[in-house]
């Protein structure tokens, strides 16, 4: 998909970062993904009375957060319509599987792409935050139209925008498309973080962080090879990981593509 027919799913919102439609891309069976299913956004904490109003007819069933404890009490999700919410850490609520990433002076000074890549590599192995989303969508007709969401929309997010476009039968290279796009829509987010990051790293240092920190195929690319060196085939670990069988992966992909 043309990289402006992707901008287009971006909803303007006045208090949300990237928060798109992940509707419209093509399968490799000729179909394409419905549009007004599948969301994905950075935090919503600052969604302005207007950023509601205009959600309200997406009709949300369910706003699912990756997020852990502190970040939620933090930056609280709001309540948009009659959606449930759910919440499971992607990194556990203590950020156990990667810690010192997440504390800012340890991630900022040790930063570097091959450590970045490896957070990706582990994120979609036996990580109950995944399994749970996916039992969730395994259910389309109760739990969507979803809204999926962490911090900033790209990485936790990215993440899961994989497995969800992934078991619907979108290619890895527009899966690949729609997950670099968030370099566009984040251009603001990315530069709040590189003025936090100055607090920390200076000079050559943080022009490392700000080159590296920017989204590229390598961060996706891990979380893809680790699932195919643990699983072989990515319907094994639907199956194995998830319990979606051919069967229940089929009955996902008539509800959710046209």
């Amino acid at each position: 998909m043309e990289n402006n027919a992707l901008m287009e799913r971006v909803l303007p919102l006045e208090g949300v970062y990237n928060f798109r439609d992940m509707g419209g891309l093509k399968t490799r069976d000729g179909r394409k993904v419905k549009k007004g299913l599948l969301f994905r956004s950075a935090e919503l904490t600052r969604m302005t009375s207007s950023d509601k109003k205009s959600l309200r007819p997406l009709n949300l069933k369910l706003i699912y957060d990756y997020r852990d404890r502190e970040e939620a009490e933090k930056n609280p999700d709001p309540q948009i319509g009659n959606e449930r919410h759910e919440r499971v850490a992607v990194n556990g609520e203590d950020k156990t599987t990667a810690r010192d990433e997440w504390d800012p002076e340890t991630f900022y000074k040790t930063f570097t792409p091959e450590k970045f890549a490896q957070v990706y590599k582990a994120m979609p192995i036996r990580n109950a935050s995944y399994q749970r989303l996916m039992h969730l969508f395994a259910n389309p007709e109760k739990n969507v139209p979803l809204l999926h969401h962490c911090a900033g929309g790209r990485d936790r997010t990215g993440v899961g925008a994989m497995l969800l476009l992934r078991t619907l039968g979108v290619s890895f290279e527009s899966i690949m498309d729609d997950y670099l796009l968030s370099n566009r829509t984040l251009v603001a987010y990315h530069e709040e973080m590189f003025e936090e990051a100055a607090h920390y790293v200076s000079g050559a240092q943080l022009k490392r962080f700000e080159k590296g920190f920017i989204l590229n195929e390598q961060y996706l690319d891990a979380s893809i090879d680790s699932i195919f060196n643990t699983y072989g085939k990515f319907g094994n670990y639907l199956e194995k990981e998830f319990g979606i069988t051919r069967e229940v992966r089929t009955r996902i992909k008539d509800f959710c593509l046209e």
